[in-house]
């Protein structure tokens, strides 16, 4: 396919009065550093000018422009004040979403945390530490569309008396059971979706957690067994309360990937079988079915749900500090 200068040429001049701007900025900067010495503020202000306008361009400008869209029409030219935030509300299928996308903030950031903590626990002290880490870290390599591909395959169905390419129902079908289609009924497709999720980013929270319990002073551990206390109790009792600060990060994280959960609901089933979430329901509105109006309004609900999560990370690590 040939590039049509032509019909390029909007935006490529705007691209080119980005660049221009950007470089007139960096100028200014040099131009004032070099005449004489300036404050500390002004020079950190003037240090920070390229990217406080890239943010503005890049972040501030357009998150402006989607909450105006919100509140117009499909073509994103008539005013409509509220009708898409009350249809967020009141449409079944916008419901689902919402239902589905709540459903996945209270699970995955829970499970991953559950599995990465249980999964370092187990090996933080084994000799092989390295390499089974290493192990649980290896699905974080592909992509969330990788991940939801392979998944695909493991639920894959085909008819009773057929043979079975999903290892599931393989397995199922090995102990005498009938084949599932474990991606079509709902809700339990749903939880199928989020194991995915679950598999990518165990590793992640795993990494984290191993080194904040291999940092647990070995004193309070040992003094502890001393005591008398049972392995269960110096977990529960001093190596969870010590590693609080990293629970916490890999919570947190987990929680705002999830906000986001997109790559994996649109490889497995595309949306269907009321498996959409937020994200999804957003880029079917705006690409799919032509309603700007409707998928700038749930770009603005995912950005209001994960803004407290921002702030109180923000905070948290400030006291941590």
């Amino acid at each position: 396919m040939s590039f049509d200068v032509v019909a390029q040429q909007p935006k490529l001049l705007y691209l080119f009065q980005a660049i221009g701007a950007f470089t007139a900025v960096v100028c200014l900067i040099l131009v004032a550093l070099h005449r004489g010495p300036i404050r500390r503020r002004g020079a950190a202000f003037l240090l920070l000018a390229p990217a406080l306008l890239l943010l503005a361009v890049g972040l501030l400008g357009p998150g402006l422009r989607t909450l105006m869209l919100s509140f117009t029409d499909g073509e994103g030219d008539g005013w409509v004040g509220l009708d898409n935030y009350v249809w967020i509300l009141t449409d079944p299928q916008a419901l689902t979403a919402l239902r589905n996308t709540l459903t996945w903030v209270v699970l995955v950031p829970v499970l991953t945390t559950a599995v990465g903590l249980l999964y370092a626990a187990a090996v933080v002290r084994s000799r092989f530490r390295a390499l089974a880490l290493s192990l649980l870290l290896l699905p974080m390599v592909i992509s969330f569309v990788g991940a939801g591909l392979v998944w695909k395959f493991v639920y894959a169905y085909r008819p009773a008396g057929a043979d079975q390419i999903g290892l599931l129902n393989q397995l199922v079908v090995a102990f005498g059971g009938q084949p599932q289609q474990w991606l079509v009924d709902s809700p339990r497709n749903v939880l199928f979706l989020i194991v995915t999720m679950v598999w990518t980013q165990a590793g992640f929270a795993a990494v984290l957690l191993a080194g904040a319990i291999a940092g647990v002073p070995r004193e309070m551990t040992e003094a502890a067994r001393l005591d008398g206390a049972s392995p269960r109790q110096i977990f529960w009792r001093i190596t969870l309360p010590s590693i609080r600060p990293t629970l916490l990060v890999v919570v947190l994280a987990e929680l705002i990937a999830t906000f986001k959960a997109f790559d994996v609901v649109k490889t497995m089933t595309g949306g269907q079988f009321d498996t959409g979430v937020l994200a999804y329901e957003m880029y079917d509105q705006a690409f799919r079915y032509g309603q700007t109006g409707r998928g700038a309004a749930l770009a603005v609900l995912l950005f209001v749900l994960v803004t407290p999560v921002v702030v109180y990370q923000v905070r948290a690590q400030r006291r941590a500090r």
